[in-house]
């Protein structure tokens, strides 16, 4: 072979290496970013060209999929999807997923390492692939009460079973219907999206779980409660001091009970009726007694500050103060579950199951069982302890004391006939311009715990300014659980 064409030959050859180099990096080390691109029509209409597995509550199918006539071959439609949109999320052509439709994706779009043998069988056969159905834990009666409970008022409502984790219901207000963003009309979906991200209110936020956190107000006594009795230096019977005001340790600033009452006309009284009454002089007093790490410890013990939580849905932590923001007035303030602590629904959910548990707070989680396209279980949730938050002694004196509130302190609304309920209200000031939160956290039936549900009422509600957790959150949340307990 001559020059000229050795030369030539050589040249082919390098471009057919390049050419083979630059294939195999495409589809081998670029497969997955191409795939997730969401220019890449040819990946949408994959995903939608699949049966995509429904999304189940109680055997009801509140997500489904059904042949369509179009490039994308299948809709996805929502049942009641406002009622389910904040455990549903959505499913969309143009603006990605949410929710368990995103925690779940894998499953759902039959694409899950579990569901290997199926899209093999099925490649075999020439059946159209299918995705897995995901069954929930959430209670219909439970999340209707919790609905209808709620109205109009802006909000959240969290149940979990206490033994076990499982989340019976999930409401947040207002909401939005996902068949809107599921539409197959681009345009449509891109302006419903829009409009829902502008619309007041952000129903798109799933205040129960994710993103806007919020003071828990009293609430959190059960917190600062709980971290007294561990201590060993407090039970519940211990005389506190109660004053009709309390001086901030380090500014000197007044801190007044709530509306201005007297909590005991000897300015002490046992940490009972601190709680039954929601003293909040009593509780700052108590949180600078105990001390920052004292109280973080016992915060962190129920939750506060785990980052690591999913339920599968991704779940925003509650916060309890840093050292840098724990100086004496701060420590104070934390003590009523204010100024810089913040906490979710589902956070106050947890504090209450963990009382509820002899002290032990089981990992919350919403997914009981996926099964494949013949319905085999391929992944079955089993309940698991979490943390241990309280010892069972404590978890029982803070039993007692909650049962006070409900049976005559500041939560008697929540009052079940023949039903033992241990409660705790909140109304937290948030905004000096805005009325104050109304929240309300419980269990029942106390001596057999089958639920504990956390309420919070935005900026209290249709009541405003004359709002109280008691008043407002507390009838929710008896809602609720005479929901599952007459389930």
């Amino acid at each position: 072979m001559n020059v000229p064409l050795r030369r030539v030959a050589s040249v082919v050859l390098v471009m057919f290496l390049a050419l083979m180099v630059s294939t195999t990096y495409i589809q081998v080390f670029q497969a997955d970013s191409l795939n997730n691109d969401g220019r890449n029509v040819r990946t949408i209409y994959r995903e939608y060209g699949n049966f995509r597995g429904p999304i189940v509550v109680a055997g009801e199918a509140i997500a489904s999929s059904t042949p369509v006539d179009d490039p994308f071959g299948f809709q996805r439609a929502y049942t009641n999807g406002p009622l389910y949109a904040p455990v549903s999320g959505y499913f969309s052509v143009v603006n990605g997923t949410s929710e368990i439709e995103r925690a779940e994706n894998e499953y759902l779009n039959g694409e899950a390492s579990s569901l290997w043998l199926d899209r093999l069988t099925a490649l075999f056969t020439g059946e159209q692939p299918q995705g897995a159905s995901v069954e929930l834990t959430i209670d219909p009666a439970a999340q209707q009460a919790a609905w209808d409970a709620l109205g109009d008022q802006r909000g959240a409502v969290v149940a979990i079973e206490p033994k076990t984790g499982r989340v019976l219901a999930l409401v947040s207000k207002p909401s939005f219907d996902p068949n809107a963003l599921a539409t197959h009309d681009t345009g449509a979906a891109s302006a419903a999206f829009q409009e829902l991200t502008n619309a007041d209110g952000d129903p798109m936020s799933n205040r129960a779980i994710r993103g806007k956190t919020y003071p828990p107000g009293s609430t959190f006594k059960l917190v600062t409660s709980a971290a007294a009795i561990e201590s060993g230096q407090y039970t519940s019977e211990s005389v506190v001091p109660a004053p009709d005001v309390y001086q901030l340790p380090q500014s000197g600033q007044p801190m007044n009970n709530f509306g201005g009452i007297r909590c005991s006309p000897t300015g002490e009284m046992t940490l009972a009726d601190a709680l039954r009454i929601s003293c909040n002089s009593a509780f700052a007093d108590l949180a600078v007694t105990l001390g920052d790490d004292a109280m973080r410890d016992q915060a962190e013990a129920f939750g506060f500050d785990d980052d690591s939580l999913t339920i599968p849905m991704d779940v925003t932590a509650s916060h309890y103060p840093t050292e840098e923001q724990s100086a004496p007035d701060d420590l104070a303030r934390a003590g009523i579950g204010q100024g810089e602590v913040k906490a979710t629904p589902l956070q106050m959910a947890m504090v209450s199951a963990a009382i509820a548990n002899d002290g032990v707070q089981m990992a919350p989680y919403t997914v009981e069982t996926i099964r494949n396209p013949d319905l085999e279980v391929v992944q079955q949730t089993e309940p698991r302890r979490l943390r241990t938050s309280v010892s069972p002694s404590t978890a029982d004196q803070l039993t007692q004391m909650m049962l006070g509130v409900v049976q005559n302190g500041s939560g008697t609304a929540a009052q079940i006939p023949g039903v033992q309920v241990a409660g705790k209200t909140g109304t937290a000031e948030n905004d000096p311009a805005l009325p104050p939160h109304a929240w309300f956290t419980a269990f029942a039936p106390a001596d057999d715990p089958q639920v504990a549900v956390a309420v919070i009422v935005e900026n209290g509600g249709s009541s405003g300014s004359e709002a109280t957790g008691g008043a407002v959150a507390a009838p929710i949340a008896k809602a609720v659980m005479e929901a599952v307990l007459n389930g």
